[in-house]
């Protein structure tokens, strides 16, 4: 029998930090202006994805679109590996007891979050977490971002189904940890779910 993995995977915003953190780093590559009119033009989408998923992933996808479009790839990364060290001061520190103590049990961690990958992955690195499945933008091919994204948004269903794509075949114990009805479908597949922040009295 194959030895079984034991994997802790934690959502970002409002689980492992105290608050979004994804406009913050909108503004800091676009500016205030850029992003205030991508969230002007795109207010009816956002208040339909409220209670449309596919209304919500596509403003998204929008506002995204219309701040990073036509910058490079090299360019916003290198914003994300500065923007990723502004963010240990919002933290939820039994969050990251929880992710020390996974790592000392030597659990294999990942984040999946509905985040950009570009200051997801250099803080995954800086917390010592293995992998990360994010939102990533697609780019053509002189690496210039194109506004669309790379792959589906990664919420709701789409955690669960890009996680066990990560993980593959085998024999896996899976703990999660999330804080929004973005996470249900994440940590119904768990074998340990926590619940992180005003629905942690849904904690098992």
């Amino acid at each position: 029998m194959s030895e079984t993995r034991r994997v802790a995977a934690f959502d970002f915003d409002g689980t492992i930090t105290e608050r979004d953190t994804l406009l913050g780093f909108l503004v800091a590559v676009g500016g205030r202006t850029s992003v205030a009119s991508a969230l002007a033009r795109n207010t009816l989408g956002m208040i339909m994805g409220a209670r449309d998923d596919d209304a919500r992933d596509a403003a998204k996808e929008r506002v995204l679109g219309e701040v990073l479009r036509g910058r490079s790839d090299q360019e916003v990364s290198e914003a994300g590996e500065t923007y990723a060290r502004l963010l240990p001061e919002r933290f939820r520190q039994p969050t990251i007891e929880r992710l020390r103590w996974h790592q000392t049990e030597g659990h294999e961690t990942i984040i999946v979050s509905a985040s950009l990958i570009y200051y997801l992955q250099p803080l995954a690195a800086s917390l010592g977490i293995g992998d990360v499945i994010g939102v990533e933008m697609e780019t053509d091919d002189a690496g210039i971002i194109t506004g669309s994204l790379a792959h589906p948004n990664v919420r709701a269903e789409e955690k669960a189904t890009r996680l066990r794509r990560h993980l593959g075949d085998g024999v896996v114990e899976i703990w999660a940890y999330g804080n929004s009805s973005g996470d249900d479908a994440l940590l119904t597949m768990a074998d340990h779910p926590v619940w992180v922040g005003k629905r942690s009295a849904r904690n098992t």
